[in-house]
């Protein structure tokens, strides 16, 4: 498994550009949360992904994890566009999207390892606002 500074690395410079290689990558970042919560990395798949298994795992315990799981599910989503219509005309455009989501889960992760709290609030509660709004004064 790579560290998390290498998958960074690979998703800045785009390197993956494969759908299978977004998809390992995908679960490689997940694999560093369970590692973080002293859990073993799961081989077993939910709704027959094991990124999906992983976010499962991941999550047990702390709700604020479940931030992800959309994250995760259109990952999947588009590795289902590419993989199953590979010859698609917008096969690179679903390429890009599937590598914007590989970085949201990333950073997302990441964020989170150093801030526990990261994903208790969403971008719009007022809470995370108003402190935002008192900073800028």
């Amino acid at each position: 498994m790579r560290t998390l500074a290498e998958i960074g690395s690979i998703l800045e410079s785009d390197q993956s550009t494969s759908a299978e290689g977004l998809l390992v990558l995908g679960e490689e970042i997940l694999e560093h949360w369970v590692l973080a919560k002293d859990l073993i990395p799961t081989d077993d798949k939910k709704e027959g992904f094991r990124l999906l298994a992983l976010h499962k795992q991941g999550s047990k315990g702390d709700a604020s994890f479940n931030a992800c799981r959309e994250t995760c599910r259109e990952l999947l989503y588009h590795y289902n566009l590419i993989t199953m219509e590979p010859k698609h005309s917008e096969i690179l455009q679903r390429l890009q999207m599937m590598g914007l989501i590989t970085s949201h889960l990333f950073y997302f992760v990441a964020g989170k390892l150093e801030n526990a709290q990261l994903g208790e609030f969403c971008c719009s509660s007022k809470n995370v606002r108003a402190k935002n709004d008192l900073s800028a004064r």
